[in-house]
């Protein structure tokens, strides 16, 4: 089992790494279907769901009190503002509410069936989040359930859009939750990488701005970043250049030491792995749309 499996046993995983969540929502086609807001008794116990297992995953938001939910009898996840619940196919569900009851929004979803495994699971999974529900994902999660029955393509299309809107402010959340103490060092290597991409940069120098050993410098930039530093260089600097070719007066060999490339033929080649095109191309292209 590799470490991207290691959180995946059972079909519970309290802290999935939210980049892996990212990663499988990104790639796979997900049908997004009704959105409720829901309240519950106080003291209540619920257990609809005891016998016949779920059929659609679901991303829940707490807004109010606090509940148990039990799934499949042994797994248990306390919920209460400042949290939220993603996955949960196939399993059976008993929810068991607090002295001053529990009122959360229900999305349902489900992913595509030809999904790739490893995403299938980690989209259904059950997946603890942390999450404060601000005024404007409230508005959102209010949209999404005014648009539950209503029909029409461009309804359907701006129900996904919420849903994905929703899911990326939650994993944000949880990224930042996870990484708080090495967040202010990553913005400034982040920082640091913008403000000095032209000059010839290098791992060691970049982590040792920082007072760290390069290793370690690694795994907390693509902890929080998804990427590793050198790479995030790279595509910063492909970034730019990008922008440096709609200029026709610029040559590649000029733009190359621009974003720190004393060679202009290894510069082009970059440039072509990474953006599909050559420099010379994207040239080419500027000066065939200019106006005679």
């Amino acid at each position: 089992m590799d470490d991207n499996d290691s959180q995946l046993k059972g079909g519970y995983a309290l802290e999935a790494h939210y980049d892996h969540l990212a990663a499988a929502f990104v790639r796979t086609l997900v049908e997004v279907h009704g959105a409720y807001r829901t309240s519950l008794g106080a003291n209540a116990y619920y257990n609809g769901h005891k016998k016949e297992p779920t059929t659609r995953c679901a991303l829940l938001f707490a807004l109010r009190g606090r509940a148990t939910f039990l799934f499949n009898g042994t797994r248990k996840a306390v919920l209460e503002p400042g949290k939220a619940l993603l996955g949960g196919l196939g399993m059976t569900l008993e929810i068991e509410t607090g002295p001053s009851g529990f009122e959360y929004v229900l999305i349902h979803y489900l992913p595509a069936e030809n999904t790739q495994p490893v995403a299938f699971r980690r989209m259904t999974e059950v997946t603890e989040l942390h999450a404060d529900v601000d005024p404007q994902m409230l508005q959102m999660m209010d949209r999404m359930i005014g648009l539950a029955g209503v029909p029409g393509q461009l309804e359907l299309l701006e129900k996904k859009t919420l849903f994905h809107l929703l899911l990326g402010r939650v994993l944000v959340a949880e990224r930042n939750r996870q990484n708080r103490e090495s967040l202010p060092m990553i913005e400034q290597a982040v920082d640091y990488i913008h403000r000095f991409y032209m000059e010839p940069l290098t791992l060691e120098q970049i982590a040792g701005s920082f007072g760290m050993k390069p290793k370690y410098f690694s795994y907390l930039f693509h902890k929080y970043t998804g990427i590793s530093p050198m790479n995030y260089l790279i595509e910063y600097r492909m970034n730019r250049a990008q922008e440096m070719l709609q200029d026709p007066s610029s040559s590649v060999r000029d733009i190359a030491g621009c974003v720190g490339y004393t060679d202009a033929y290894y510069f082009s080649r970059l440039f072509k792995k990474r953006k599909g095109i050559a420099p010379n191309e994207v040239k080419s292209g500027v000066r065939g749309n200019s106006p005679s």
